[in-house]
């Protein structure tokens, strides 16, 4: 059996080793992400289970606090809004158990407080309906309303961008612009009951019960691959010692 280094370095995969370290880092790299996806999405499970047995807390405490800056993302309020069920909206673009359409957002006024208004998501509208809520800028009708304090969700380079006719994120400062509401708290009502009883088109949306968790599953998919890929290459490394 020969001992020169020259001869052992030149059978050395070095090129092979390096992709597979890199692919190997990336691998664990991705399980562990999943992983940190776990820990929110749990802490994610746990407030909305928490939300589903709360009782809904005026609105105007809530908006005081989170103007100090609390958190009150999944918190679950009751609100009264002067002329809602024919408020003009916008619409943000969306799908709901894989049917394409819309969810109304409209603008919600406060009289007192640190906001002057807030948005409220008031439901879905399939793209099979072409009808709309009636609008009428001079009914102040007061609609009780029972939802969830949502953070609008930010786009991504994907995102197509937002226009006046059709929204594809929830832009609070845009949409307050186009809907002319003074002053909006930086989060959306995600609306559990109707503001429009009579107009069935229009379906509010609550949070789900029954959201997916499968980050443990990817992770340890990744971590798999990442030790198959190891084992792959150390069969490699004997078989070609042993030839």
């Amino acid at each position: 059996m020969t001992t020169d280094p020259k001869r052992l370095g030149g059978r050395f995969p070095v090129g092979l080793t390096v992709a597979v370290a890199v692919a190997f880092a990336i691998l664990v790299g991705l399980g562990t992400w999943q992983l940190q996806r776990l820990a929110w999405k749990q802490n994610v499970l746990a407030r909305i289970e928490a939300l589903q047995a709360a009782p809904a807390q005026p609105l105007a405490p809530v908006l005081a606090q989170v103007a100090k800056g609390a958190d009150a993302d999944f918190t679950r309020v009751r609100a009264i809004c002067p002329g809602l069920a024919k408020a003009s909206s916008v619409e943000l673009y969306t799908l709901r158990d894989g049917q394409a359409g819309v969810r109304l957002m409209s603008a919600c006024r406060i009289d007192d407080g640190a906001y002057g208004s807030v948005l409220v998501d008031r439901g879905y509208v399939a793209d099979t309906v072409s009808a709309r809520p009636p609008v009428d800028p001079a009914d102040t009708a007061p609609v009780e309303l029972v939802g969830v304090l949502r953070q609008p969700e930010p786009g991504n380079t994907f995102s197509p961008p937002n226009t006046a006719q059709r929204w594809y994120t929830r832009d609070v400062a845009g949409m307050a612009a186009v809907l002319k509401a003074a002053r909006p708290a930086p989060l959306v009502i995600m609306a559990e009951t109707a503001t429009n009883p009579d107009w069935k088109g229009l379906i509010p949306a609550p949070i789900p019960a029954d959201i997916a968790n499968r980050h443990l599953e990817y992770a340890l998919t990744w971590y798999g691959l990442a030790a198959a890929l190891l084992g792959v290459y150390a069969a490699m490394l004997f078989r070609r010692r042993a030839s």
